[in-house]
């Protein structure tokens, strides 16, 4: 299923290529004080990326104002957020239908992914991402059923759905 992305390289140099556009996007806005955004990526050590797509994930896309000096962060499919491993992983990896082998491959602990399904069902709901786009879903996705009942709701192949949940997902890679 879905989760043989998690070892396609090919899957993870398309969420460089559409972190790179969202990039591009956050600088071409600016920042709000009118000042101009210098890159300012800063390293990342993300765990649950394989080994042959670990380069494509080594830096976070991230902007710094040349006049008030604000570091503007730019959204991410790849990186949820402080999270230490990546979005795809969480996403995956938090299905109660989720291959315990994937999860054993990625070294995932069973305590974080308790974490994290506890996450989905009970703290996504309250985001206001979700209080704000949940509601296009018909018929509702429930919160018991987060995050691949939410993932169901995609259409195309499993890297296409991946790859938009993972853009509907984005503004909470700018949260703290």
């Amino acid at each position: 299923m879905c989760h043989i992305l998690l070892n396609d390289p090919k899957f993870f140099a398309l969420l460089l290529r559409i972190d790179g556009e969202l990039a591009q996007q956050c600088q071409a806005a600016g920042c709000p004080c009118g000042g101009t955004l210098h890159q300012a990526n800063y390293p990342r050590k993300p765990r649950g990326c394989p080994p042959q797509a670990r380069s494509t994930c080594e830096q976070r896309f991230s902007f710094c104002c040349n006049r008030c000096r604000r570091r503007i962060t730019a959204l991410s499919v790849r990186f949820m957020g402080r999270r230490v491993y990546l979005s795809v992983a969480v996403l995956l990896l938090s299905g109660r239908r989720a291959g315990q082998t994937a999860a054993q491959a990625l070294a995932v602990p069973a305590r974080t992914l308790a974490r994290w399904r506890h996450w989905w069902v009970h703290h996504f709901a309250a985001t206001a991402l979700w209080r704000a786009g949940g509601a296009r879903f018909m018929p509702p996705v429930a919160s018991a059923d987060m995050p691949l009942g939410l993932l169901a709701r995609f259409a195309g192949t499993a890297l296409q759905s991946v790859a938009q949940l993972l853009i509907f997902l984005s503004p909470i890679s700018v949260l703290p």
